[in-house]
């Protein structure tokens, strides 16, 4: 193994130009492999939070026709309890539903949300995108979108009337501004705790949703059966973010597969390139592998003179292919800004994918060299010699 090493080192010095031209080609590669896997990874992840990062990815809701779900505080506890799949980063109840804003010239649609407050801050993050004012704690205090605000031309402090489908007229308090960063809820939503939202709906003490999200998005749809089969109670129904968003997965499948070809193509051409190189090395090479053989070097120790140049190869070329590929983020992260400074695309650098990237480069470049060490290996020393 030593000697095998030692003449393989010899035949990648003795060639420096050629040499440099594969590590360079494995270390292209790499880097491209490292960035567009990142660019992608990324992309879905902005995607995916610009989606559903700020709702709910379970659901509880009723299958009855008065949409209320009652005893939710113990539903709350029992899913508590439970062995989830994937961890539950926020859980909490709502109570919704649609009122009327008389504007004078117009009478508005918008959506009364009573959320529980402070639990709901972890979907919504109402706390982090107050504008002005306070969160609601009073019965019949709200906050309203800044589009509303805009649009009724109210101020903190300020009371709006409103009256609900079955003509309960309600007058509530605007005690701050939220901005959701999505113009349709700045416009469309109201929203309040439980307590005033139960009372100005008639539901009692019922809610009409219980609200979750997971620490593993793509695995929501296991906690939503795990959830459902626990429950066991048909008046209610459990939905996640993947079955209400089947075109957004299509999507990210799209993208996944996409990512997955081009590293794909990527190794079969470097892989060929190797193999290709190595063979000629062997023509190159024959007469000296041809002299070692007949001073008795093993046809196994030939074979591993070239898996060792594969090997080292690959290994070289997946640490200068990665410093490549970081270089590539930091200048794309730093020169492709958008007018506000910040990154028109956040890169999600995972160590594991750029470790996976390394280990498929230097495992492609190894196997590639099989071809060339197979052939050194049956190569007859009497004709090298004789043939020159």
């Amino acid at each position: 193994m030593k000697l095998a090493f030692s003449i393989a080192m010899r035949f990648l010095s003795s060639s420096k130009v050629q040499t440099l031209l594969i590590v360079l080609g494995i270390a292209i590669g790499v880097s491209v492999q490292v960035f567009i896997g990142s660019l992608i990874q990324g992309l879905q992840k902005d995607l995916v939070d610009t989606t559903i990062g700020s709702s709910s990815q379970v659901t509880i809701t009723s299958s009855e026709e008065d949409n209320r779900v009652a005893d939710w505080e113990s539903i709350i506890s029992e899913i508590d309890s439970l062995d989830l799949p994937t961890e539950l980063t926020a859980l909490s109840a709502s109570a919704d539903l649609p009122v009327f804003i008389d504007s004078g010239d117009r009478t508005l649609s918008v959506l009364l949300r009573g959320l529980q407050f402070p639990e709901s801050n972890a979907i919504y993050k109402i706390d982090t995108r107050l504008v002005d004012g306070k969160i609601p704690e009073n019965y019949r205090e709200i906050l309203i979108g800044k589009g509303l605000k805009e649009d009724l031309e109210v101020k903190i402090g300020e009371k709006i009337t409103i009256f609900t489908p079955d003509r309960t007229v309600e007058t509530l308090e605007v005690v701050g501004i939220f901005d959701l960063g999505v113009a349709s809820l700045n416009r469309n939503w109201l929203i309040s705790t439980i307590d005033t939202a139960q009372s100005v709906g008639n539901l009692g003490d019922a809610v009409t949703s219980i609200e979750m999200q997971v620490s593993e998005v793509f695995r929501a749809d296991e906690n939503a059966s795990l959830i459902s089969e626990a429950l066991q109670n048909p008046s209610l129904q459990v939905t996640d973010w993947k079955s209400q968003n089947e075109d957004l997965l299509s999507g990210l499948n799209g993208q996944s597969i996409s990512s997955i070809m081009i590293q794909v193509f990527v190794i079969i051409a470097v892989s060929l390139g190797i193999a290709s190189v190595l063979a000629i090395t062997v023509v190159q090479k024959s007469r000296q592998i041809g002299i070692l053989k007949a001073m008795g070097l093993r046809d196994s120790t030939t074979s591993f003179v070239f898996l060792f140049q594969g090997l080292a190869l690959g290994v070289v070329g997946a640490v200068v292919g990665i410093a490549f590929g970081l270089l590539l983020i930091i200048m794309f992260s730093t020169f492709a800004v958008g007018p506000d400074g910040e990154p028109i695309l956040s890169i999600s650098l995972n160590y594991g994918f750029v470790m996976l990237s390394a280990i498929i480069a230097i495992s492609a470049s190894t196997i590639a060299a099989m071809v060339p060490a197979r052939r050194s290996s049956k190569l007859s020393p009497v004709e090298v010699i004789r043939n020159g």
